[in-house]
């Protein structure tokens, strides 16, 4: 075997497992020990982040933050996998540290020289928009390292009844409108809730508390009972404009029905706690869309308008 197949099979081996000795791999390459520790040492120099470990029970371990294998792409898949990467850069923060943008670097850096300049044709006349919302990374990133390691977090969350302490265990990250949710196990309610991040105000990994095997199974595809959750209904009543101002909007849309006359209404499922930031969106549209419950949504829009009218008035 050349030289240049066995690193590139030893690199494919150390990545498969955490912990391994020199022996081992020279057994299965059929090399001697000498030989697999100067490769060792070399794949290091090339960046594989291998350590030895001594004593009893040692031998060689990689550290975390793995190198992975050489991967082939087509001209089509590298452009694709460029502008997907390009686009998590509208994005506020990110759950990948400076992974994104790090990877999107290197990725370009590698390209042959005509698929470079096919890409630079196209930048600035393709993007991805994502309304900018400020949050911290740092807990973007607890969150993703508590799905991975399937851990609980301690999170200090601002809501509108004050600022609380909860455990959490998340079941996923997803981003809509350019927040990140996080639905998650609550200890303190015993139920499934859903966190947006940006209401975080700290987060962090709890060692002390064991995970729900139950909460693991979990995924972002499977939809948690209605009862499960705090919900409420907020009923719009929509002139023609207003169902032309919603009806690309995904939160809305498909409760959207129409009259004959070209007027509408929506009964829309929301949780609770999410009642505020859908005031907020409705506000913004003016006349077009009348909320007609819950009461709580209506009295926000009244002492909207009386604070607004009260700005006005001050002003003359």
């Amino acid at each position: 075997m050349q030289k240049s197949q066995r690193l590139f099979q030893l690199m494919m081996m150390v990545n498969a497992r955490k912990a391994f000795t020199v022996q081992e791999l020279a057994d299965e390459l059929g090399v001697s020990s000498r030989t697999i520790t100067r490769d060792l040492l070399e794949l290091s120099e090339l960046g594989v982040p291998v350590y030895s470990v001594q004593g009893r029970g040692g031998g060689y371990r990689l550290l975390q933050e793995r190198m992975l294998p050489p991967i082939s792409f087509t001209e089509g898949e590298a452009v694709a996998i460029f502008f997907a990467c390009q686009s998590l850069e509208y994005f506020g923060s990110l759950p990948f540290g400076d992974g994104a943008s790090s990877a999107l670097h290197k990725f370009f850096h590698y390209l042959p020289a005509d698929v470079k300049c096919r890409i630079e044709r196209l930048k600035n006349r393709i993007a991805i928009y994502s309304p900018y919302r400020q949050m911290s990374p740092d807990i973007l990133q607890t969150l993703l390292h508590a799905i991975m390691d399937r851990s609980i977090v301690t999170i200090r969350y601002r809501s509108s009844k004050g600022v609380q302490e909860r455990n959490i265990q998340p079941v996923g990250l997803y981003a809509s409108s350019g927040y990140w949710y996080c639905p998650a196990y609550c200890f303190l309610r015993k139920e499934m809730r859903q966190f947006r991040a940006d209401r975080m105000l700290s987060a962090i990994i709890n060692p002390a508390m064991e995970s729900r095997e139950d909460i693991e199974r979990q995924t972002l595809l499977d939809k948690p009972e209605k009862d499960q959750l705090e919900q409420t209904v907020l009923l719009l009543e929509l002139t023609e404009k207003g169902i032309w101002q919603l009806d690309t909007n995904t939160r809305f849309a498909p409760f959207i029905k129409r009259n004959e006359d070209g007027t509408g209404t929506a009964a829309v499922q929301i949780a609770a706690e999410d009642l505020h930031f859908y005031v907020e969106l409705i506000w913004a549209l003016g006349e077009d869309v009348r909320i007609m419950g819950p009461t709580e949504a209506v009295a926000q829009i009244k002492q909207k308008m009386k604070a607004m009218h009260l700005l006005y008035e001050q002003s003359r």
